[in-house]
């Protein structure tokens, strides 16, 4: 059995579950409402204060614990919502954020513009003495997720200077470069 896909999902008090007839589950909450498929073999349950997620059969037991985390992602992010931190490391990165299009200078001949989605809210904090960063917040965890790999893959940091986009608190290894020859 899955060690995931048994564990119950705790509901918090805002929060509304449906499963419709088609397997469709609707998470209701503070943030928003998000909505996500699920296989027919997979059956979705609310047991007082949680949510059971059980399977018909084996043949989708690589897909329990999937749905379950899907679930209990969408459940956090309705009520308490997502949030990433991203901070740009060079010498000249900016980053500025105005109506949900991201401006970023990281270093090449011209300037990104990335229009977020509408689910995401960006803002950006540039303070004196520490290098710039991109806050990224939404409710859909897999959306975040996407837009924030997107952001990263313009600029990714290099192993020798450190430089490029890195999550906050995120640690490059460094490499050491050429050595001078002793003579």
């Amino acid at each position: 059995m899955s060690r995931i896909g048994k564990l119950p999902i705790a509901i918090p008090q805002q929060v509304t579950l449906t499963v419709s007839n088609d397997n469709e589950v609707t998470v209701k909450g503070p943030k928003g409402i998000l909505k996500q498929m699920i296989d027919s073999n997979i059956t979705v349950k609310v047991d007082g204060e949680n949510i059971v997620v059980e399977r018909a059969n084996d043949s989708v037991k690589a897909k329990h614990g999937l749905y379950r985390s899907l679930i209990a992602n969408m459940v956090q992010g309705v009520s308490e919502g997502f949030k990433f931190e991203q901070e740009l490391i060079g010498v000249g990165y900016k980053a500025d954020a105005q109506n949900n299009v991201l401006e970023l200078a990281l270093g090449y001949s011209h300037n990104f513009f990335i229009e977020l989605p509408v689910e995401v809210k960006v803002a950006t904090v540039n303070e004196r003495g520490k290098p710039p960063t991109i806050i990224l917040e939404s409710n859909d965890k897999q959306l975040i997720g996407q837009v924030a790999a997107k952001i990263r893959s313009l600029r990714k940091p290099e192993p020798y200077k450190g430089k490029g986009i890195r999550f906050k608190n995120e640690v490059v290894r460094k490499k050491a470069g050429k050595s001078a020859v002793q003579k």
